[in-house]
């Protein structure tokens, strides 16, 4: 009788093992950002996310998703073509989002609180963009700021009310545009946080950096 042949031994597909391992070691990094970030920069987070998820193969032959980056797009395009000059309108990131800075002679006239027409037309604008998803879960912060020359009239006493009024004067108008008033929050910081010294080294006044403390802050972010 012959002798039934012994079945070799299949050799079996070792692939998935690499890419389970380089699966584990992303999200390793990934939960190690996590906890080596005391405050998670928002846009470094994004950044990061949409690296581990293309290294990750999720959304093979689609651009990473990155919500901020394309907010400042769009924020760039709205300014582009608004009537306001490049020298008074600034676009970056900080750890929390987007943030706009617009010069506040863009928005008001000098010692007033009343917004320019230019201004509410910019504000549409830009409120548009947070109302489409995924930007309508987006918080709007406004900050208003002065220089150090002290104002003292019977309606701003001092800068902090200027400032504060002013900013609350943007919230307003987003909320009378449709915001929701529970994603906006308006402050008053007076001269207390330049952008640029307002004296050189000899106290003597820098009327352009001056300018440039006069500003509303938007922040947008989630």
């Amino acid at each position: 009788m012959k002798r039934r042949k012994t079945a070799e031994p299949v050799a079996e597909d070792e692939e998935w093992m690499t890419t389970y391992a380089d699966a584990i070691t992303l999200l390793m990094a990934f939960f190690v950002m996590l906890v080596n970030f005391s405050k998670i920069d928002i846009p470094r987070f994004e950044d990061a996310m949409a690296g581990i998820k293309k290294e990750m193969g999720m959304g093979r032959g689609e651009a990473p998703e990155r919500p901020l980056f394309t907010l400042t797009q769009n924020l760039n395009s709205i300014l582009e073509n608004a009537n306001i000059n490049p020298n008074e309108v600034e676009t970056s990131f900080d750890d929390q989002g987007v943030v706009v800075e617009f010069a506040s002679g863009s928005f008001f006239r000098p010692g007033s609180v009343e917004l320019l027409d230019s201004a509410k037309k910019l504000l549409s604008d830009v409120a548009y963009q947070v109302v489409q998803p995924p930007y309508d879960l987006y918080y709007v912060d406004v900050e208003g700021h002065t220089d150090d020359v002290p104002i003292h009239t019977p309606q701003f006493p001092s800068n902090w009310e200027l400032s504060t009024l002013r900013a609350t004067g943007v919230v307003r108008y987003l909320i009378k545009i449709g915001l929701e008033p529970d994603r906006l929050k308006a402050a008053g910081y007076a001269d207390v946080n330049p952008k640029v010294p307002n004296l050189d080294l000899f106290g003597a006044p820098i009327p352009e950096n001056r300018a440039k403390n006069r500003r509303i802050v938007i922040r947008l972010h989630p």
